[in-house]
């Protein structure tokens, strides 16, 4: 049984952990608090590439903020404040108690994805963990899915879920890897035409409870 769950906005908060990276950016250079809807909306939630938000940023403050200092947020500013929800750590732990293998399937950088699994712990409550910029693949390629599949030696094809918060990246990549799956859902309404998740939940919690009721059922 191989449970698979997305990192950023699904086990963390990222995007609340880049907001709070900007805030104090913004206040240490004493730059206009107005700044923090202009530079999330640059960010787009992650989806913008790193050297795309940092070049922004330079043209935006030039010579008023160091180059250091914009590396900086880009780099590790959401990394150094994510944080794991209890709720998430229980669940997880319950997953690998009923025997389930869990490993973490990412997009992202692998420095700054590898630094917020460390840091909030999940490196000791998974199996493992692929990020697309180590393995050459990105969701939802069902190739990121097969290697982390391969990083525990399981089936593939076999009692297989998938949770996380991207309709595209997740849903539509496990969709495409033929294993069930959990939108986590954080307020949105459900969207595309084309597929679906076998089930929504509110929150990663709820989906591996969810995960764990069902067991090889679906």
């Amino acid at each position: 049984m191989l449970l698979l769950v997305d990192l950023d906005n699904t086990l963390v908060d990222r995007d609340r952990a880049f907001r709070d990276a900007v805030a104090a950016f913004l206040a240490e250079h004493a730059l206009p608090v107005g700044d923090l809807a202009w530079a999330l909306g640059v960010d787009a939630g992650g989806s913008t590439s790193r050297p795309d938000v940092a070049a922004a940023l330079t043209g935006r403050y030039g010579a008023r903020v160091p180059e250091a200092a914009i590396r900086g947020l880009v780099d590790g500013g959401a990394a150094r404040r994510v944080v794991l929800a209890d709720a998430a750590r229980d669940a997880l732990s319950a997953a690998r108690e009923q025997g389930w293998a869990c490993v973490i399937v990412t997009n992202g950088r692998t420095v700054q994805q590898e630094t917020k699994i460390r840091r909030t712990g999940l490196d000791r409550l998974v199996d493992g963990w692929v990020v697309s910029e180590a393995v050459g693949a990105a969701k939802p390629d069902p190739e990121i899915f097969r290697a982390a599949a391969a990083l525990v030696g399981a089936s593939p094809y076999e009692h297989t879920w998938v949770v996380g918060d991207s309709p595209q990246a997740d849903i539509a990549g496990a969709y495409a890897f033929g294993a069930l799956s959990v939108w986590i859902a954080n307020g949105r309404a459900w969207t595309e035409a084309s597929y679906r998740p076998t089930h929504t939940a509110p929150d990663v919690a709820a989906a591996i409870r969810h995960v764990l009721r069902s067991g090889t059922q679906g």
